[in-house]
């Protein structure tokens, strides 16, 4: 047979690779978000999003399973997988879901910071403390997510030597939090106890 006239297979060699990179994209993206949202305590939208992650991964597997010869698909798979991670890696920085505590600790005079973290609609407890080289100032904030990179800015620019730790929280009962709109997620409760 010539390999001229050979009729070249779009559906199996372009098409169906293509759908199986963009499926498992869309399965690894949900995973990354059903991870987090099971992080959160959100237990409606969590199972939700697993159940169309699941379905998505069941049918670009089958599809594998019935194209065992396609080397193709393999490739499609894995570099799907590897796209995946990326974007929901990416969208979970760019929703910024859940609150954080953020930690500072200075022997700088940090009363400058503190009216500042104020000004800015910022809860902060400050406690004195004692450290390895003296005196210190702790302070403590629960914030959004989001707020994190305006937070950190702040406390570098007011208390440049400070040392800052951050956490994630799972849930907060009373405290300060501005009422702000949640955009996207507001009809979703950030924390659940």
């Amino acid at each position: 047979m010539d390999v001229l006239t050979m009729e070249f297979d779009w559906f199996s060699l372009v098409l169906l690779p293509l759908l199986i990179f963009f499926a498992r994209v869309i399965d690894v993206t949900l995973g990354t978000l059903r991870i987090i949202f099971v992080s959160r305590g959100m237990k409606i939208l969590a199972p939700l999003v697993g159940f169309f992650e699941s379905l998505i991964w069941l049918l670009a597997i089958g599809q594998i399973m019935q194209s065992l010869t396609n080397v193709g698909l393999y490739f499609a798979y894995a570099a799907g997988f590897s796209f995946g991670n990326f974007i929901g890696i990416y969208l979970e920085e760019k929703i910024a879901m859940g609150l954080l505590c953020v930690r500072t600790i200075t022997s700088e005079d940090a009363t400058e910071l503190i009216a500042y973290l104020k000004d800015q609609d910022f809860g902060v407890t400050s406690v004195s403390a004692s450290g390895i080289s003296g005196s210190v100032r702790l302070i403590l904030s629960i914030i959004k997510r989001k707020d994190l990179e305006k937070m950190i800015h702040i406390i570098k620019e007011k208390t440049p030597k400070a040392f800052v730790s951050v956490e994630d929280v799972r849930s907060v009962n009373e405290g300060y939090f501005p009422r702000k709109s949640l955009g996207l997620f507001s009809r979703f409760p950030m924390v659940r106890k």
